[in-house]
């Protein structure tokens, strides 16, 4: 869950991105107005350097009297995405470097507790902000959640220089284990064998865990295989799940030092196809 004296999430009076889809790198300050920031900021020695790399600023509540205090951070990969359509208004912000900060709302609360891991197991600060024709059903604001947290991921990623790009994990919960494993190559796939005995978690169909995975393997540019390797409790296998695709993702965007911000393949280049 989100700290309460830290925001990743814009504040609600901050304007969001107004462009659908777009990657949009902002400082965020009451004091200043949002500012581009240009990819030529000098990075540490330590660091290869990465295509999306950027400054950006957390606000914190430790000012006087509860003031907001800003506190800059270099070098963070952000990926910031607005999506409208006539069924959903979604908005999501992902730092694949963070803390595991977890600022999400989505109206459909079994899928904000596995957004929730997914930030703290992955240790990504994710904000997601929802809203959607839920009177019908779940089904558009599960899917444009997901195709925006893809499409996040894609911009946060850049060119991939310099990351594992691999990552495989089996998450245990209870009698439940899922192994996932991930590829950040750019080409969309996914094998999902989940066997799922109920057909709703609470008010949450549990048809919708396979399509909340296609659709974030569409935008991202992932391979993915999802397996189950036992279980029988519903809400153990999907968040033994999400916990291993966090951890699994965790492991393919982490910096391979010995590559010094060479791309990790051999054809030199991976694009999202």
């Amino acid at each position: 869950m989100a700290s309460s004296s830290l925001r990743f999430c814009p504040p609600p009076s901050s304007p969001l991105p107004k462009a659908l889809d777009k990657f949009q790198p902002k400082i965020r300050n009451s004091a200043v107005s949002p500012l581009s920031i240009p990819s030529s900021t000098p990075l540490p020695l330590s660091y290869p350097r990465f295509s999306r790399r950027m400054s950006s600023v957390r606000v914190s509540s430790g000012g006087a009297n509860g003031a907001p205090v800003a506190v800059a951070e270099s070098g963070l990969r952000i990926g910031e995405v607005k999506r409208v359509t006539k069924e959903t208004d979604v908005y999501v912000r992902i730092n694949l470097d963070g803390t595991g900060i977890s600022e999400c709302s989505t109206s459909i609360p079994f899928l904000d507790h596995m957004l929730d891991q997914l930030a703290s197991h992955g240790l990504f600060d994710v904000c997601v902000k929802a809203t959607g024709d839920i009177h019908i059903d779940d089904h558009h604001t599960n899917e444009d959640v997901a195709l925006a947290i893809g499409t996040a991921l894609l911009h946060a990623l850049g060119d991939r220089k310099g990351i594992q790009r691999f990552g495989n994990l089996t998450a245990p919960l209870d009698e439940a284990a899922v192994e996932v494993i991930l590829d950040l190559s750019g080409r969309p796939h996914l094998s999902y064998d989940l066997q799922i005995p109920t057909e709703r978690v609470g008010t949450y169909d549990t048809q919708l865990v396979e399509h909340f995975f296609q659709s974030i393997v569409n935008t991202s540019g992932m391979t993915l295989h999802i397996y189950q390797r036992a279980g029988k409790n519903s809400h153990h296998i999907i968040e033994a799940t999400f916990k291993a695709f966090a951890r699994a993702l965790r492991q393919a965007t982490e910096y391979d030092l010995r590559r010094r911000g060479s791309v990790p393949s051999s054809k030199g280049v991976l694009s999202r196809s």
